[in-house]
């Protein structure tokens, strides 16, 4: 089965006024998590950041809503300023190691922590 990725958007930080607008958004927190179910396990892996803005008076602004269609537009925002195919190659990678571990952490069983 393929990895399947999903953005989560948690916060962003605003200032409440700027350059004429309202709510201008300077920085958003995301988390960037890739899945995949074999045999009824799931593995994943998720990156967690943020990403800075800045509103350019004059530029194309769009108004914070607190809705789907205006997350939508943060993470067009995301996809335009971060690598994604590098950061989805990572996820990949550890999503990998997870199935088919190459290392393994050893004990002493008789010690007690």
């Amino acid at each position: 089965m393929a990895i399947t990725y999903r953005w989560d958007i948690p916060q962003m930080n605003a200032h409440i006024q700027a350059k004429g607008e309202d709510n201008v958004i300077y920085t958003v927190h995301y988390r960037y998590t890739g899945s995949e179910d074999i045999e009824d396990v799931t593995y994943s892996d998720t990156l967690i950041g943020t990403q800075n803005y800045e509103y350019v008076a004059g530029d194309s602004f769009i108004p914070y809503e607190d809705t789907e269609a205006f997350e939508a537009v943060v993470i067009g925002w995301l996809e335009k300023s971060l690598d994604v195919t590098a950061i989805q190659a990572s996820i990949a990678a550890n999503i990998k190691s997870q199935i088919t571990p190459v290392n393994e952490d050893l004990y002493f069983t008789w010690q007690t922590v």
